[in-house]
């Protein structure tokens, strides 16, 4: 069982709260008078380095958020999580996503049972089927080699492997395409069939149970597509795999049982990246890369577990950004990656996030009286810098940024990664600094921004399945770290179940064209148009 620590409770968040009150009158940039500064506020592990020399914080500030962490118990919950307890207490599971990359421990105890055992079966399958797919070797039924790879899935099961087949494009087989369908609306599934050739196709439905409504209704609907051109429901055994724990289900859509990859309820939708929901990875990019992605995964886990906090890279990240939620009053962080193939890890880590501290009851069941998750969002620069950025240079709004960028290229074209290298610093030094009225006395107010944003510089040599694998682990953890200081439980998310059950209530009316009494005015209004 996880402790039960009011944050705003704690000794050191009272020093925080008065700490503040001289911090929030200060700039950053007078910081930068000590030429150690970066020396002292950066960290390099294997091939990446954390610069956050640029935020509002001294050595005070650093030793008061980790005195907190100490406070609300953090280590102690780190031990948990890693060691299997059932943290995820509102559900009655253990948190272990980290023992789906572990390739260290032969023994991972969940429930009394050593689950590594059933985890290795798994990577096992997935690696010869992948193998069997991309060579050749699995054909469609009439004997053509699969070209086309179709990931019906909803929530996790189609953010995370929706990120990484982009961000590794530049790593997946040119004989093979990659396609997501998440949306109920039937827009998605039909401007993405209408190009496939359905002997060429591997359709990968992703459903833990079988029965989420979005994902099954989509299947559904892609089968009947399938079948309306093969008229032989036998031809579903070679073209259909499930990602599900739900035999009887899978078994009834036609699949055959030996194409299920299990999985488990130790390992939530949002963290299911490693386990089977990944399959449309490995058949991307090839099993050998995946586990390349689950090492550099593992390897921050390492990290996170062993390190003191003074230099834990997810540490640190976690509390600054507690530093501007809970004292500077932030509302939104937003992630800018100077890399086109991470122009989808701002909406994966929007679910990660939100979706897991987005809650306003404590682990003692009551209500807080601070914030908790921030808005997350982001694009890629330099897109960004001709949109939103004027905002956070000249807006009213406090807004922590992460700059997150390769030191080499992918792809090297003339003097591109020169010229978003220069904009990548370019834009955190003119957050930290600012322009003052001595500088632009020509055109003063509208040239004057007062700086004193706060940014992370995120640099990793190349852009690798490695580290791509790192950069998500020190996200996952962060966002942890976060939860158990705020007190609460990061591991479910009971607020999107209601809407779901209306939903199903509301889909009935529509469906037999009526306007249940039981709704509120507004929502019978609605629906009689609707219906009308």
């Amino acid at each position: 069982m996880l402790h039960k620590t009011n944050p705003t409770k704690t000794k050191s968040w009272q020093k925080l709260l008065d700490h503040f009150k001289d911090m929030n009158s200060v700039h950053m940039r007078d910081f930068f008078a000590d030429e150690q500064r970066f020396k002292k506020y950066s960290i390099r592990f294997e091939d990446i380095l954390l610069d956050y020399s640029k935020n509002i914080i001294t050595d005070k500030t650093k030793q008061l958020l980790i005195e907190l962490a100490n406070e609300c118990n953090l280590k102690d919950s780190i031990d948990k999580m890693f060691s299997g307890e059932k943290i995820n207490e509102t559900e009655n599971r253990a948190v272990l996503h980290t023992a789906l990359r572990n390739f260290k421990h032969d023994s991972i105890i969940e429930d009394g049972n050593n689950i590594m055992p059933k985890i290795k079966d798994i990577r096992k399958k997935m690696r010869m089927f992948s193998d069997a797919v991309r060579s050749g070797e699995w054909r469609g039924y009439t004997g053509k080699k699969i070209k086309n790879i179709v990931n019906i899935g909803i929530g996790g099961s189609h953010l995370g492997p929706a990120m990484v087949t982009e961000a590794l494009k530049f790593y997946g087989s040119n004989d093979i395409r990659v396609f997501f369908i998440s949306n109920v609306d039937g827009t998605e599934i039909t401007e993405i069939l209408k190009d496939l050739d359905h002997e060429e196709t591997l359709f990968l439905i992703a459903s833990k149970t079988f029965t989420t409504q979005e994902t099954m209704t989509n299947a559904y609907s892609v089968r009947e597509w399938f079948l309306r051109q093969t008229r032989d429901e036998e031809t579903v055994k070679k073209h259909f795999v499930a990602m599900s724990t739900n035999k009887e289900k899978v078994d009834e859509f036609g699949i055959d049982t030996e194409n299920m990859f299990e999985f488990w309820d130790f390992v939530g939708g949002r963290y299911s990246l490693f386990s089977a929901i990944g399959l449309s990875v490995a058949l991307y990019i090839g099993y050998d890369r995946f586990e390349e992605m689950m090492l550099g995964a593992s390897s921050i886990d390492e990290h996170f577990k062993n390190t003191n906090f003074e230099n834990n890279i997810p540490v640190l990240l976690a509390l600054i950004s507690i530093w501007y939620i809970n004292f500077f009053g932030a509302e939104s962080e937003v992630i800018l990656p100077y890399d086109q193939y991470l122009h989808r890890f701002p909406a994966y880590l929007q679910q990660a996030n939100m979706e897991s501290n987005g809650k306003s009851v404590d682990r003692d069941g009551k209500l807080v009286d601070y914030s908790t998750a921030p808005i997350i969002w982001g694009e890629p620069g330099t897109n960004g810098q001709h949109s939103f950025y004027q905002l956070i240079h000249q807006g009213t709004k406090i807004i922590p940024a992460d700059f997150i960028v390769g030191k080499e290229p992918l792809n090297k074209i003339n003097e591109h990664h020169d010229i978003l290298l220069s904009n990548f610093l370019g834009q955190t030094e003119a957050l930290m600094k600012g322009r003052t009225i001595e500088e632009v006395k020509d055109s003063y107010p509208y040239k004057v921004f007062k700086g004193n944003q706060p940014t992370n510089s995120i640099i990793y040599d190349k852009l690798t399945p490695n580290v791509l694998g790192k950069l998500i682990a020190l996200y996952e953890h962060k966002i942890f770290v976060q939860g158990i200081i705020w007190n609460i439980y990061s591991f479910d998310q009971w607020g999107v179940e209601y809407g779901k059950q209306l939903a199903i209530k509301i889909q009935s009316d529509i469906k037999e064209g009526k306007v249940s009494q039981d709704h509120d005015c507004s929502t019978k209004g609605l629906l009689k148009y609707l219906i009308d």
